[in-house]
């Protein structure tokens, strides 16, 4: 069987139900993520800007380990492929998003009732939801997606626009929370 490449994000550590069967926190998480992958025939593979996220949230120790574990590697992005039809959706869902976010700012500046604290709250939430879920969000995303592209590898995450945009773009991916049992699996 032909060496496996993945290119793994935060999520497979930070998001609970996707960390939960290497371990209880972050730290936890990436110690037995390192053990897990020792002695596979697997390539894992980490953008620096992905690694750098990624370290906030964990110890000096352990992100040295998982440092030595992985490739962390950029994308090239002056020479990945990716057709304008991509583009030309991305920007239209873009477009969408930024009228809801709109229409939803309208209805909280005509609410005219108090307790502008817990309305606040609402319109952040459901401002949130409309531009960012299922949408790719950031330079880090979108370096993760690339670079799987690039080595042809699946991407490992829980990002729900990441995912959506890495089908889009005809990457393998993988739910971060299938990701332990598909190692137990490789050898």
């Amino acid at each position: 069987m032909p060496e496996r490449k993945f290119v793994i994000d935060t999520s497979l550590f930070v998001n609970p139900n996707a960390r939960n069967k290497f371990g209880k926190t972050p730290t936890a998480a990436v110690r037995a993520f390192v053990k897990k992958i020792k002695k596979k025939n697997i390539h894992i593979y980490m953008p620096p800007s992905i690694f750098r996220e990624t370290k906030n949230f964990l110890t000096e120790k352990s992100a040295t380990e998982l440092e030595l574990a992985i490739k962390k590697k950029a994308p090239n992005t002056y020479a990945i492929y990716l057709p304008a039809a991509v583009f030309y959706d991305f920007i239209d869902d873009v477009r969408g998003r930024i009228n809801k976010g709109l229409r939803l700012a309208e209805g909280f500046a005509k609410d005219n009732q108090p307790d502008n604290d817990e309305k606040l709250r609402k319109l952040r939430d459901k401002y949130r939801e409309a531009m960012r879920t299922g949408i790719l969000d950031s330079k880090e995303d979108f370096e993760l997606l690339l670079l799987a592209k690039e080595l042809d590898a699946a991407v490992v995450t829980s990002d729900e626009g990441a995912i959506e945009f890495a089908n889009k773009i005809g990457c393998e991916w993988i739910k971060a929370e299938k990701f332990y049992s598909l190692l137990g699996k490789l050898k």
